[in-house]
């Protein structure tokens, strides 16, 4: 059975098709086209019409009211000629017929024709018909429609036939309104993707069409397509059945081996459901395969569902289950569900393996128009942490160099009150696909209530340090789950299941001190509830001390203090208006805090560590849990900061600007760091040097930091008690810096062009752009894999300047924590496309690692422009993900399934 896809659903909202059977869309396309050549029509009363005078304006417009009386629509002005009086006959028109034409309407009563000449245009019901001659013969009642001729001889104002969304475009037309039967000569349609044209057309009835010397294609140029199907012998009974002869596919106007005797489909308007064709592919370790063949299901316009599976000779095998769903103002998303059984080797060969791998990915997406004031998103993608390392259905480079994958799915909504009041409901999911660790929550629960002036009036100015009270409350609470890959989805991951909850309560206010600093004050009070506590005993038995859960409600409170003062000081050097840099300014912004906390050591017991009884430690029965645990110490830090940032003016390259140019030379320049008072040793804290700037029209992006502590080390790497400078070093010890830098560029023709992001590479876990190679889905490879639409991948014109795009990172940390003074990170990656000429395009993306002293992952692309085709190669020549892979097939996703598609597949190592 065929399977076809709806172009339209309610909601006004396409799905993308996954698959579409050639020859029952271009049938089904074309043959709604022609049922479009129906026009109803009755013959006209001889003396219903007027004749135009010699002298008179030659546009003119007329209606035919149904009852057979004729209207002159005043649109120019006209000798008056007298009405015959005499009772028309009844007329049997179902509605008024409107024509009128540039040069001229005549009408032979002797012959009983109507003529009109030059942009004639005819209208009745539904039916639009526009050509360059039209001649109505209301005594055979038949109508013709053809074309003119130009001064230079070319043919101009072909007819155009519309009826409802549908439209023709042939060399002529002829058809009898009383019998409906029709003949249209050279016919030009478009029926989304599929541009169709057919020598002669003949229209038996209502019921039954035939059709002769009809080709098909999704060209652009339907008068000289670079590739269309041809058919002789069709016959087409509207919305029942198309049955066609032989049908051949031409390349370049000349005929291929690709042949089709006969066909037999069934027409319908709406999605139908069908079979997916598979691909047909090899492998070294698991041998022949059927890769992507299924099942499509039309379950609604809304929603869908597509079954597709893979099939390996030596027994692995794999099931994916699409969904995409939609509906107008109120949501849209998709499902996907994949599961592989993949085997290595044979049976009793010491290489046999056999693993099992899944993902799952959901995208939920809520229209905010449904409703402002609740919100709902999903994001999921979780599974085998080594589904993307290992699956036969996706080469993404990205993901296997990406170590996370994460999820969220939140509810939000607001109440309007006063105070308003917000309520969040969310999951998440992180998971380490290098550690198999998975971290959820299930749920987080979080409220607040806005902010509380209690000393201000409604209205009133909030000023002034009592007017800037302010109090809030924010609820917090979690159920937290740790576990593994391993054990997900059983029931053995909620046996470490951490739930509990935290109501803060801040309160604070800000005021100007000496007009120029600007300070700030605040409370916060926490009370954390937990619905599990540990005591600590020693286990003489076991001879160590053994933590046993005690369940039921507990809680601690806890409360801190926090201070802060601030200001911004401007500083301008003036260089002269005669030179180049006019001028630097340069802003800080330093600022001191205090905080303070006070001891809870209330809440801290005691154990014996030993069976002596004589080594007493102490802990709290809180420990393990959500939010931390009360402080045993008490805290009070003075925290110093400092930012900075630079700014030039220079001298305008534009001569013809008067006002100097402003760039931005550091955009953040900040150092940090604190002194604990409470602290009987190593009181300051490392400093933090951090800054950024962004260079060639900020194309560039530049990061760094170091940590810089005061205080010297032993030989066992330790800080100690004494000031590096009087341990014999410098006034800092650097323990550790990095820098960052990342470029990108697009330029075409000389203008910057901003590429199309990887949404579904970012998605599986690697990149949206391509530093770490494009991103190829094998189920569906009609995209190009430069991330542009087809529309704009390519050049018109082959010009001087070719067109390039350039994606740049650099990454360097080092490392003297303990001495070692060593670069821990040393790596360079970039990715290039051009365009050699208009119609070809390459890639390349590439790193080096200075540490390790070897090339990262290289990947090299080629595309090439076949207009209503595409094809590439893709090509990892090194490495633990080897490939290649060429396709070359149709654009269109009607005609998906013409293609040829072959690859050699990584034979990954199963872990």
């Amino acid at each position: 059975m065929a399977v076809q896809k709806s172009s339209h659903i309610f909601t006004k909202i396409v799905l993308k098709p996954l698959r579409t059977n050639l020859f029952y869309i271009v049938l089904s396309a074309y043959f709604l086209t022609i049922g479009s050549t129906q026009l109803y029509s009755q013959e006209l009363p001889k003396n219903s019409q007027p004749i135009p005078s010699k002298n008179q304006t030659p546009k003119i417009e007329k209606e035919i009211s149904p009852d057979g009386k004729t209207t002159e629509v005043p649109i120019i002005k006209s000798d008056t000629i007298k009405i015959d009086s005499l009772k028309n006959k009844k007329s049997t028109l179902e509605g008024k017929v409107r024509y009128k034409a540039k040069n001229y309407a005549k009408f032979d009563q002797k012959k009983q024709i109507l003529t009109l000449n030059d942009e004639a245009e005819l209208f009745y019901l539904d039916y639009e018909l526009k050509s360059g001659v039209i001649v109505y013969d209301y005594k055979k009642n038949e109508v013709y429609a053809g074309r003119l001729k130009d001064s230079t001889g070319k043919y101009i104002q072909y007819p155009v036939f519309k009826q409802g969304a549908n439209v023709i475009e042939p060399d002529s037309i002829r058809f009898n309104t009383v019998s409906k039967r029709a003949i249209v000569f050279n016919s030009r349609t478009e029926q989304q993707e599929f541009r169709i044209k057919a020598e002669v057309t003949k229209k038996e009835n209502d019921s039954v069409y035939f059709m002769k010397g009809a080709r098909f294609t999704t060209s652009k140029d339907i008068e000289n397509p670079e590739y269309y199907f041809y058919t002789n012998k069709v016959k087409f009974v509207p919305g029942k059945k198309v049955v066609v002869g032989g049908t051949n596919m031409v390349i370049a106007d000349v005929p291929t081996p690709i042949f089709l005797p006969f066909a037999f489909f069934p027409m319908t308007d709406k999605s139908r459901s069908g079979i997916i064709i598979p691909n047909y592919n090899y492998t070294n370790q698991r041998g022949y395969t059927l890769q992507n063949g299924g099942y499509y299901f039309a379950l609604s316009d809304n929603y869908d569902l597509a079954v597709l599976g893979d099939y390996y000779t030596n027994g692995s095998y794999g099931l994916r289950f699409e969904s995409r769903y939609a509906k107008m103002y109120k949501f849209s998303g998709n499902v996907n569900i994949r599961f592989e059984n993949l085997i290595n080797s044979e049976r009793g060969y010491p290489d046999y393996s056999k693993t099992s791998i899944y993902n799952i990915q959901w995208s939920h997406a809520k229209d905010g128009k449904s409703n402002p004031n609740s919100r709902f998103s999903a994001s999921v993608n979780l599974g085998s942490s080594r589904y993307f390392q290992q699956s036969l259905n996706q080469i993404n480079v990205g993901s296997n160099l990406n170590n996370t994958l994460s999820s969220s799915i939140s509810y939000s909504t607001s109440f309007q009150t006063v105070p308003a009041v917000n309520l969040s409901l969310t999951a998440t999911h992180s998971q380490n696909t290098q550690t198999q660790e998975i971290n959820m929550t299930l749920p987080t629960l979080q409220a607040s209530v806005d902010r509380i002036f209690p000393f201000a009036s409604k209205d009133g100015v909030k000023k002034g340090f009592f007017k800037n009270i302010n109090l809030q409350y924010n609820l917090r609470g979690e159920n937290r789950i740790k576990t593994t890959d391993s054990l997900f989805f059983k029931s053995e991951m909620f046996d470490t299941a951490v739930a509990g909850f935290q109501h803060s309560i801040p309160l604070s206010t800000n005021f100007k001190i000496f007009k120029y600093f600007s300070a700030s004050t605040s409370f916060n009070y926490q009370e954390t509830w937990q619905f599990k506590t540990i005591r600590k005993q020693f286990n003489p038995l076991e001879n160590e001390v053994e933590n046993i859960d005690v369940s039921g409600f507990d809680a601690f409170r806890t409360y801190s203090f926090s201070n802060s003062i601030g200001t911004t000081i401007y500083g301008t050097f003036n260089f002269g208006d005669d030179k180049k840099i006019k001028s630097i300014r340069h802003v800080m912004r330093p600022a001191i805090s205090h905080s303070y906390t006070p001891s809870f050591d209330k809440y801290y017991d005691t154990y014996a560590a030993d069976g002596s009884g004589t080594m007493i430690q102490e802990y709290t029965r809180f420990e393990g849990g959500l939010f931390g645990i009360p402080g045993q110490n008490y805290s009070n830090n003075l925290g110093f900061n400092l930012s900075n940032t630079f700014e030039a003016k220079v001298t305008d390259k534009d001569s013809t600007k008067t006002e100097p140019k402003k760039i931005m030379l550091i955009n953040n320049l900040n150092f940090s760091t604190s002194y604990d008072m409470a602290a009987d040793s190593l009181r300051w804290a490392p400093m933090r040097v951090s800054g950024g700037t962004q260079l060639f029209k900020q194309k560039m992006n530049v990061n760094f930091a170091a940590t810089l502590d005061p205080y010297a080390i032993d030989n066992n790497g330790q800080r100690i008690d004494v000031f590096n400078i009087n341990n014999g070093g410098s006034l800092f010890r650097m323990s550790s810096a990095n820098m960052n830098i990342g470029y990108s560029i697009a330029s075409t023709d000389g203008k910057d062009k901003d590429k199309k992001k990887n949404d579904q590479g970012a998605r599986n876990g690697g990149r949206e752009d391509d530093l770490f190679g494009s991103n190829a889905d094998l189920s569906d490879r009609r995209e190009s894999q430069f991330g542009e639409d087809d529309e704009e991948s390519f050049s018109e014109f082959y010009k001087s300047e070719l067109p390039w795009d350039i994606t740049f990172a650099y990454s360097l940390t080092y490392s003297n924590a303990a001495r070692e003074n060593d670069i821990v990170n040393n790596s360079v990656m970039i990715s290039a496309n051009t365009s050699l000429t208009t119609k070809w395009k390459v890639g390349v993306s590439t790193g080096y690692d200075f540490v390790r002293k070897g090339v990262t992952f290289t990947q090299l692309r080629l595309e090439r422009d076949l207009l209503s085709w595409r094809m590439d190669f893709n090509w990892v020549p090194f490495g633990d993900n080897t490939f290649w892979g060429f396709f070359v097939g149709i654009k269109a996703a009607v005609l998906q399934d013409v293609k040829w598609d072959k690859r050699s597949l990584p034979d990954r190592t199963l872990r």
